[in-house]
C-alpha cells in the first residue's frame, strides 16, 4: 500500500479550505528527486535537465525545479511564456514542437531559446518566421517599401534536430513504433538539415531524440544515448560540424503499478557515462553536454488527486462515484492507465469489495479504475489517486461544463499553499459572446 505524505485528518482540514477534488504536490519529495537526478549525471559537467513543462505546467513548480538549475522544455507559445515568467530564458529553454505556428518560432527566437527542429522543412519556416534569410542581400521588397528578408548572423544561435530512427529503434507502449510516430526526421533528412544550417552560417549544434514515453527499462535509455553518440560522430565527420550537446529526451517512466520497479537512475547515469567514454571520448571529439527533458519522473510520483465518494451504485457491478472525473485525470480513460488508489483511514481494512471507480461525465470510459479491490467504501470517504503529478491536471478539459480543480503545494514545513485556484462558472462562460453570460 502506498504511503502518503498526509493522512485523513490533513485531507479533512485541507478540504475545509479547498473543496475536493484538488491536486496536491509534495515539495519535499520533488526536491529530493531533483537532487537525485542531478547527482546521477554529475559526471557530465554540462548536464542539464530541461523539465518538460507539458507534464505539469505550473510556474510555482517550475520555480521550485529552477533551484536545481533545471531549464524548461517547451512545445507551445503558452509554455514559452511560462518559462519566461519564471526567469528561464535564452539557452535555459529547449523549444521542441511540431506543426509549429510562425508566432511560436518568433517567440522562441525572441527569447534566445535553443530551437529543436522537428522536420527538415522547419529550417526555412524558422527563417521565414523571424524575417531572415540564409544569404543574399537586404533592401526592399519589389519597390513596395516593405523590408525584404535580411541576411542574418546565425553564428551564435544554437539549433538542434530531432531524429526519428524508425525501425532501427524498437517501439514503446505510449509513443508507439518510431516509424509510425509523427515526430522527427529520417536519417537522410537529418544530414540534409545540418548541411543547410552549416551553409547558412550556423556554428552551434545539438542533436535530439525522444523515442520513449513512460519507459521502465533502463537499458532502453542507455541505448538511446549510444545511438545519438554514434550519430554525432558520423555527422561530425561527414558534415564537418561540431556538436555542443546531445539531448537524449525524456521518457523515463514511473512505477504506476505496485509490482513495478522505479528506474535506477544511478544505473542509467553510469551506463551513459561508460558509453560516452567508449565513443565520444575515445574518438577525441570535443566534450559533449548531456541534456534530458524528463517530466513524468520529476513530478509524477509526487502529485495526488484527492476526491470524495459521492454515490455508491449497485447494478451489474458495484460503482463508486467520485466528485472528480476524467477531466481531472484522463490517463486511465485515454491509455487504460493504472493509478493506485488509497482510502485514507482504511489502509489496513480487511473488509474489501471490488469497484469500478467512476466520475460523472457522459462517457462510459470516465473511470479511474475498473474492477479494483478496495476497502469497503462509504459515501463521504476520501480517496487519493496516486501518481497524478504529471499529465494529470495538465490534460484537463471542460466537457460537460466540468471545471478544472485547484492545485495545492504541500511545503516542506507542512503548510499548504494554493498554486492554482479552482475554475468557476464565470471562467467557463468568460469566452462566450452571449447576452447575460
Amino acid at each position: 500500500m502506498r504511503k502518503l505524505p498526509f493522512d485523513k485528518e490533513w485531507i479533512e482540514a485541507t478540504a475545509g479550505r479547498w473543496p475536493t477534488p484538488f491536486h496536491v504536490y509534495d515539495a519535499k519529495a520533488m526536491r529530493a528527486n531533483a537532487k537525485r537526478l542531478k547527482k546521477a549525471f554529475s559526471w557530465n559537467k554540462g548536464f542539464r535537465e530541461y523539465f518538460a513543462v507539458k507534464a505539469t505546467p505550473n510556474p510555482h513548480l517550475m520555480k521550485l525545479l529552477q533551484e536545481f538549475g533545471f531549464g524548461s522544455d517547451c512545445s507551445s507559445l503558452a509554455e514559452l511564456v511560462l518559462a519566461e515568467k519564471v526567469g528561464n530564458t535564452g539557452e535555459a529553454i529547449m523549444f521542441t514542437s511540431n506543426d509549429t505556428p510562425a508566432e511560436e518560432f518568433r517567440k522562441a527566437w525572441e527569447l534566445g531559446a535553443i530551437i529543436n527542429l522537428d522536420d527538415v522543412t522547419h529550417w526555412e519556416s524558422v527563417l521565414e518566421a523571424v524575417g531572415g534569410t540564409d544569404g543574399g542581400s537586404g533592401g526592399t521588397d519589389g519597390g513596395s517599401g516593405t523590408p525584404a528578408p535580411r541576411p542574418m548572423d546565425l553564428s551564435n544561435r544554437i539549433f538542434c534536430c530531432r531524429y526519428n530512427p524508425g525501425p532501427l529503434k524498437g517501439g514503446n507502449a505510449i509513443i508507439g513504433k518510431p516509424e509510425e510516430a509523427k515526430y522527427g526526421m529520417t536519417r537522410e533528412q537529418l544530414f540534409e538539415c545540418y548541411a543547410k544550417m552549416k551553409k547558412a552560417g550556423v556554428r552551434r549544434f545539438g542533436l535530439h531524440a525522444m523515442v520513449a514515453s513512460n519507459e521502465l527499462d533502463p537499458d532502453y535509455i542507455i541505448d538511446t544515448a549510444k545511438m545519438l553518440f554514434a550519430l554525432v560522430l558520423e555527422l561530425r565527420e561527414k558534415v564537418g560540424i561540431e556538436f555542443e550537446f546531445v539531448n537524449i529526451g525524456g521518457g523515463i517512466g514511473i512505477p504506476y503499478r505496485p509490482d513495478q520497479k522505479a528506474m535506477d537512475l544511478e544505473y542509467v547515469g553510469r551506463g551513459i557515462e561508460k558509453a560516452y567514454k567508449e565513443s565520444v571520448s575515445a574518438a577525441g571529439a570535443p566534450p559533449l553536454k548531456l541534456f534530458m527533458e524528463c517530466g513524468r519522473c520529476i513530478t509524477g510520483p509526487y502529485g495526488y488527486l484527492v476526491a470524495k465518494v459521492l454515490h455508491l451504485k449497485n447494478t451489474y457491478r458495484l460503482y463508486a462515484g467520485l466528485d472528480a472525473c476524467m477531466s481531472n485525470l484522463m490517463r486511465p480513460a485515454l491509455y487504460g492507465a493504472y493509478h493506485e488508489i488509497v482510502v485514507p483511514g482504511k489502509e489496513g481494512s480487511t473488509e474489501t469489495s471490488v469497484y469500478d471507480v467512476t466520475g460523472s461525465l457522459c462517457e462510459n470510459n470516465d473511470k479511474f479504475a475498473i474492477q479494483r479491490l478496495l476497502p469497503v467504501l462509504s459515501v463521504g470517504d476520501y480517496v487519493v489517486i496516486c501518481d497524478a503529478g504529471a499529465h494529470g491536471h495538465a490534460m484537463g478539459f471542460q466537457y460537460n461544463g466540468k471545471l478544472r480543480s485547484a492545485e495545492l503545494l504541500l511545503e516542506e514545513d507542512g503548510t499548504v499553499r494554493e498554486i492554482r485556484r479552482a475554475e468557476t462558472l464565470a471562467d467557463y462562460f468568460a469566452t462566450l459572446s452571449f447576452p447575460g453570460l
